[in-house]
């Protein structure tokens, strides 16, 4: 039912889903320029048949909000205090069963100079691949690219990350925030 609402939704609107929905991983949602984001993540995971687990800023879980949040795979994040929610969801992960965890990469909807590394620690730790998921307001796609493994070699695999996401543009692009993380500045490359 809700694959069939969700592509009904996606036609109506005149978006194009592009690629194959993983089942397993730490999904990198960019472009975040929009609260529509994760609504369109929604749609487009759901007409896959995919109910994923989505990192949510924990403020937004106060009231019904939460409760309609919850419902729909978010997991609330203290950004102050993430320690224990990754260390709680590295073991989920771990479990065996498909994991598949949604992140907002830039962290934020405003345009930004670095991207929250998050992503890239929580799957090198869980042993997880990185899919690459994107939102295209221009050409009125979005959807899922490669995924990648995580290396030891955090620039080595943000080129990767930045060569996939180069025409990405959200639907705000004077939003966008380049992919890049402070990490790779300690790297000495």
């Amino acid at each position: 039912m809700r694959s069939r609402l969700a592509s009904l939704v996606l036609r109506a609107a005149r978006w194009t889903p592009v690629g194959e929905v993983p089942r397993t991983g730490v999904l990198v949602g960019a472009p975040h320029t929009s609260n529509w984001d994760f609504v369109m993540m929604l749609l487009i995971m759901w007409r896959g048949g995919v109910t994923p687990r989505v990192l949510i800023k924990k403020e937004l879980f106060r009231g019904p909000l939460g409760w309609l949040l919850h419902r729909l795979g978010g997991v609330p994040l203290d950004r102050e205090n993430p320690g224990s929610v990754v260390r709680e969801l590295v073991h989920e992960a771990r479990s065996g069963e498909p994991f598949l965890l949604v992140l907002a990469a830039e962290g934020t909807r405003k345009k930004g100079d670095y991207w929250k590394s998050g992503f890239w620690r929580l799957a090198r730790a869980a042993k997880l691949p990185i899919a690459l998921a994107f939102i295209d307001g221009p050409s009125r796609t979005a959807g899922f690219g490669p995924t990648i493994t995580a290396t030891s070699d955090v620039v080595a695999d943000m080129d990767q990350i930045r060569e996939f996401y180069r025409d990405k543009r959200g639907i705000h692009p004077e939003l966008r925030t380049e992919p890049r993380l402070r990490e790779e500045l300690r790297t000495g490359r």
